[in-house]
């Protein structure tokens, strides 16, 4: 079976969403037969590329109507909910253009290093608060997610892809950051749709 999950490596909820999908995934009869790919999806793709800015900067430009605190409670919201899935989060990360790191998702894709991938940039990112929009971070991170360094500057050198939610098995879509329950009652309602279908 595939998941298949639109995900952006600097969202908040897309970090704390997968926590929960990789705890619903590790308790599934059927984990071994399931392939999970990422896919694009961007969050910011009008910011120019290779520049970052101060997370809370950029949330106050991009709300501006909405007064300072509740901007900060959002923040403390999305960081409550990181924790409570034991994840690492800091506020005092960065903001920025996630193209680049999208690409090289796809290039860890080919080589078998997507999920891997992933994971460290969202901990270089959340929990270390590392400017992963500078790619000599990227290429350091990426790599000690197992691909070969020069892989990846040649493809921060040129351009490629680019896509977009959580569906599992072409069929059921699940969107956000939704509880563990909820990604285990879909893993199981897709199996069961599947036997079906091979029945």
């Amino acid at each position: 079976m595939r998941v298949d999950i639109w995900s952006d490596v600097v969202c908040p909820w897309c970090y704390v969403g997968k926590a929960r999908f990789d705890r619903a995934l590790a308790t599934f009869a059927h984990r071994d037969e399931v392939q999970v790919r990422f896919h694009s999806y961007e969050l910011n793709p009008t910011l120019p590329r290779g520049r970052s800015e101060s997370l809370l900067a950029a949330l106050a430009r991009k709300f501006s109507d909405v007064p300072a605190d509740e901007i900060e409670g959002m923040e403390h919201r999305v960081a409550d909910a990181a924790r409570d899935e034991g994840l690492a989060y800091r506020s005092d990360r960065r903001n920025g253009n996630t193209f680049d790191l999208h690409r090289l998702l796809h290039l860890a894709g080919e080589a078998g290093r997507q999920a891997e991938s992933v994971t460290a940039l969202n901990q270089a990112h959340f929990g270390a608060g590392r400017d992963v929009f500078d790619h000599d971070i990227a290429v350091e991170v990426c790599t000690s997610a197992g691909l070969a360094p020069a892989e990846v500057r040649r493809v921060l050198t040129d351009d490629d892809y680019t896509e977009r939610v959580f569906v599992i098995d072409r069929t059921l879509a699940v969107t956000g950051a939704r509880p563990a329950d909820l990604f285990a009652r879909t893993l199981d309602q897709a199996w069961a749709r599947r036997a079906q279908r091979v029945a």
